[in-house]
C-alpha cells in the first residue's frame, strides 16, 4: 500500500460526507475502497476536489449535478463503472428514472449510438437492482428546483 502524501482536512471530511450520502450503500463505495488501498492520494483528491470542490458547490441541485456527471460518463464511453455509480447516486439525490434516461439520450449526437446503448444497458441493470428507487428516497432531501420550472 502506498502511504498518503496529501493532508486530509475539513475539505476531505465534507467530500467524504457527501460521498457517503450518495454512494454509501452502492457501487461507488466499492470503487473507492479499492482505490484507498492502492492509492490513498487518489481518494483524497477525489473527496477534496470532485465531491467537496465540485459536487458540493451552490448553483445546481445535487440531482442535476449527477445528471451532468452521467452525461459526461456516457460521452467518455469507457467509464461504465463510474456511470453505474452515478446512476445510483442520481437516484439517491432525487433524479427519476425518466430524467436519467433523458440525460443519457441527450448525449446521442455527441457520444454516438454505441455509447448510449451501453449506458442504457447500465441504467437498466441499476434500475433492476434498485426496483423501488425512482426519484427521492426517504433519506434524501427535497430537490431545491422544481423540474417544471426548468423547461
Amino acid at each position: 500500500m502506498t502511504q498518503p502524501l496529501l493532508p486530509r482536512d475539513d475539505t476531505y471530511a465534507r467530500g467524504l460526507a457527501l460521498f457517503e450520502r450518495l454512494h454509501g450503500a452502492h457501487s461507488g463505495k466499492d470503487l473507492a475502497q479499492s482505490r484507498e488501498t492502492l492509492c490513498p492520494d487518489f481518494l483524497t483528491m477525489t473527496m477534496q476536489w470532485a465531491f467537496a470542490g465540485v459536487l458540493d458547490r451552490p448553483g445546481l441541485d445535487l440531482a442535476t449535478r449527477e445528471l451532468v456527471v452521467i452525461a459526461s460518463c456516457v460521452t467518455l464511453g469507457y467509464a461504465l463503472p463510474q456511470l453505474r455509480a452515478h446512476v445510483e447516486a442520481a437516484l439517491v439525490a432525487g433524479a427519476t428514472r425518466e430524467q436519467i434516461i433523458e440525460a443519457i439520450l441527450q448525449t446521442m449526437f455527441y457520444a454516438g449510438g454505441a455509447a448510449v446503448n451501453n449506458a442504457l444497458g447500465v441504467a437498466a441493470e441499476v434500475f433492476a437492482a434498485l426496483p423501488d428507487a425512482d426519484g427521492l428516497t426517504p433519506s434524501s432531501p427535497q430537490p431545491q428546483n422544481d423540474p417544471a420550472q426548468t423547461r
